[in-house]
């Protein structure tokens, strides 16, 4: 494996790491407001990127099939809402502000749920980096290594308030700030490890790029608007949300244009 592969997938943790140790040096609570901008950020950030770092590079991969080309897009899409919708119902985790758990019932701590929640939200992150790297390494995909290097930049910045947003809240239901900070960048592990094993399978991976690609994208989408956007859109002030929604989706469009 080579050496820019390995950054490029530890870079997405490095950002949930970073946003996780805000709990070591902010006040207890996350300001309600400063949440919703944050998540809203994040969601316009993974829309970004599920378009211009996955959807269309999975059109073009396909393109041999002439107007078909979309048939790999949309197939993969779908089976990467319904797996996601499938893990959504199965594991037992906790969304922020809630007080109903989802999944499975389930005698686990609410700290552990919570952070299930998180970790739900990485492995699509995880396998979308891990994908578009194995295409760079591949050599025929199309794939560029700045191209690569933007989606694992975007998926970094948008991990930075998702760990922020994990382990404030963990600390604000009493657990210590080093444990709050142990249970962020626990959330985050998934992601290097998931794009790892994906690199590992590159050669079983490259045939199915458009497919996997897309999967990841429509994987990524269920986890905005299942989650991301009802938690944006929460109580007053909606519009604050919509705005780093839309500050997130074009951060992460001029990162892949200018870097791919």
């Amino acid at each position: 494996m080579r050496g820019e592969a390995i950054w490029g997938i530890l870079i997405p943790f490095l950002g949930t790491v970073s946003g996780s140790a805000c709990v070591l040096f902010m006040r207890n609570r996350m300001n309600r407001m400063l949440q919703r901008a944050l998540t809203g950020f994040a969601a316009g950030v993974m829309v970004a990127a599920s378009i211009w770092s996955l959807l269309i590079p999975a059109m073009e991969q396909a393109g041999f099939m002439g107007q078909w080309a979309f048939v790999p897009a949309v197939v993969g899409f779908w089976l990467g809402i319904l797996s996601l919708l499938f893990l959504d119902r199965t594991i037992p985790h906790l969304h922020m502000n809630s007080s109903k758990a989802e999944g499975r019932e389930s005698s686990l701590q609410k700290t552990t749920m919570l952070v299930l929640a998180v970790t739900l939200h990485n492995l699509p992150e995880g396998m979308a980096v891990g994908v578009v790297y194995a295409g760079w390494l591949s050599g025929d995909a199309g794939i560029t290594a700045m191209g690569a290097l933007a989606l694992s930049l975007g998926i970094a910045i948008q991990n930075f308030p998702e760990g922020a947003i994990i382990s404030m809240p963990l600390r604000a239901e009493g657990v210590s700030k080093r444990k709050a900070f142990l249970y962020g960048t626990l959330s985050g592990v998934v992601e290097p490890a998931g794009a790892a094993l994906t690199l590992l399978a590159a050669g079983f991976v490259v045939p199915l790029l458009p497919y996997l690609l897309s999967f990841a994208a429509g994987a990524m989408i269920y986890v905005v608007v299942e989650e991301l956007i009802p938690e944006m859109s929460e109580g007053q002030h909606m519009n604050v949300g919509t705005i780093l929604f839309a500050a997130g989706f074009t951060v992460m469009m001029a990162l892949d244009v200018a870097l791919g």
